[in-house]
């Protein structure tokens, strides 16, 4: 009995060898462009970003929300260009490598992999209030009892993750499709309410001024940052997407900024026209449940709000850690980091190392939080720590994409402007943006946004890396 049971083990063990190839064909097009949607998280970032916002741009927010995007329209046409040459779950960090060796590529996969475990946090604590928001909101203010509940959450995500990305596709086209509709209808509803003359402050094209302080300029474009980062998880799922159109990862990531474009500017100029700005800049628990309230939708629209940042949360939050683990994935393979991250369960196909490490290092980081003094400061210091992170890495992808194109003005001005022009000047403006923000952090974003990307001195591999098969070369 026991020969027999050490033979079963050993035909178990042979099944659930790790390979290092992902599971090719599993998205559509159409999931893609979910994808990107998802991982910009309108929901979420309204509910967490939009009152920070207006904090730091007051009455110029939406101004904040149009101009801040063109660098992130010009960072989508980058990933557009550089997935069309070359598809490959590092994206990013695989690009830079290729095109600017490995020190600047290992450390843009790094930036990747600091942000997404800092969101771990800034993503799960939402999903603990959303959830006390429909229990009791008076709760919601509860630092550990919120962190708690998000980090419930949190294990649960990563299970379904673990489960395979098809199963996690499917879930996020419901979940999402549900978020948009519901932020549709409370878009609408306040708008029908400031038209029937309940507007404290009746719209105004001087919104879209731009009369910032210095100060203002900087801390409101990080924040735009950090609300439309994550679009770029359709790049890093590009080994599993099929190519049902042309360059169906690239092209979804770029149409879903679009989306999210609309999102936030509509709810930013409505939350300007139902609330005075110094209430609507304390806003910084549930922006959307407060614009439900206020367009008079009563309890039923303040449950969809409640409903629409859970949806939110757990999207954003599987999309983050997708690209963790995809990034990480990559980086394995490429022995930049330990080689048993670069490998795929035969059976579930999805890269479970690289998911139990995030979980592990997750739950130690929300566990962290919980010894913050308010939610409002535990979001705040982490937004702005991720932004830092996220302008790096999106800026070197922008100036690999230049370079790539940077002789296509022979064959097509056009292709030159869109992939060489427009990615350079939004990589410069982004890494400046991020070298700039950092001389107005406190110490606790200085130590998690600075010193994560200065860590990951510690595991970087001057040699040892794996030798690409079939040479791939960006010049």
């Amino acid at each position: 009995m026991a020969g027999k049971r050490l033979i079963a083990n050993q035909f178990y063990r042979l099944a659930v060898i790790m390979t290092d190839k992902l599971k090719a064909n599993s998205l559509s097009y159409f999931e893609s462009i979910i994808m990107g949607v998802a991982g910009s998280a309108p929901g979420f970032s309204i509910a967490v970003g939009i009152s920070g916002l207006l904090t730091t741009a007051g009455f110029f927010a939406p101004n904040a929300v149009l101009v801040f995007a063109l660098p992130m329209l010009g960072i989508a046409l980058a990933y557009k260009g550089l997935n069309e040459k070359f598809a490959n779950a590092g994206a990013a960090y695989e690009w830079t490598r290729i095109g600017f060796g490995k020190l600047l590529g290992y450390f843009s996969g790094w930036a990747l992999l600091i942000a997404s475990m800092v969101f771990m946090v800034t993503g799960s604590v939402p999903l603990g209030t959303a959830t006390l928001d429909l229990i009791d909101p008076s709760l919601a203010s509860h630092v550990l009892l919120t962190t708690g509940i998000g980090a419930v959450w949190f294990v649960g995500i990563g299970l379904v993750l673990i489960a395979g990305i098809e199963i996690t596709s499917k879930v996020q086209v419901i979940m999402s499709s549900i978020e948009l509709l519901i932020l549709f209808t409370i878009s609408v509803a306040a708008f029908l309410r400031t038209a029937a003359g309940h507007a404290v402050n009746p719209f105004s094209w001087g919104w879209l001024g731009f009369h910032y302080s210095g100060a203002s300029f900087a801390s409101s474009a990080l924040i735009v940052v950090f609300l439309y980062w994550g679009w770029d998880v359709t790049a890093n799922l590009a080994e599993e997407t099929r190519n049902d159109r042309p360059n169906a990862a690239g092209n979804g990531g770029f149409l879903s900024v679009f989306v999210t474009i609309a999102s936030f500017a509509a709810f930013t100029a409505a939350t300007l026209m139902l609330f005075p700005l110094h209430d609507a800049a304390g806003f910084s628990d549930n922006l959307i449940y407060r614009v439900a309230i206020a367009a008079g939708l009563g309890g039923i629209g303040g449950y969809g709000a409640a409903l629409a940042l859970i949806l939110s949360s757990i999207a954003t939050l599987e999309t983050t850690m997708l690209q963790f683990s995809r990034t990480l994935f990559a980086m394995g393979r490429d022995r930049a980091l330990p080689a048993c991250f670069g490998e795929v369960h035969a059976r579930t196909v999805t890269p479970v190392r690289t998911m139990y490490l995030l979980l592990v290092v997750g739950l130690l980081l929300i566990f962290a939080s919980s010894f913050m003094p308010s939610i409002a400061s535990i979001l705040a210091d982490s937004v702005n720590a991720i932004a830092v992170q996220v302008s790096y890495y999106y800026g070197l992808a922008g100036l690999v994409c230049a370079w790539l194109y940077r002789h296509s003005h022979r064959a097509s001005l056009a292709t030159f402007v869109q992939y060489a022009i427009v990615p350079a000047l939004s990589a410069i403006s982004l890494i400046a943006l991020g070298i700039y923000a950092i001389s107005t952090f406190n110490t606790t974003t200085r130590v998690v946004g600075i010193g994560g990307l200065i860590a990951g001195v510690l595991f970087f591999r001057f040699g040892g890396y794996r030798r690409m098969t079939g040479a791939v070369s960006l010049s």
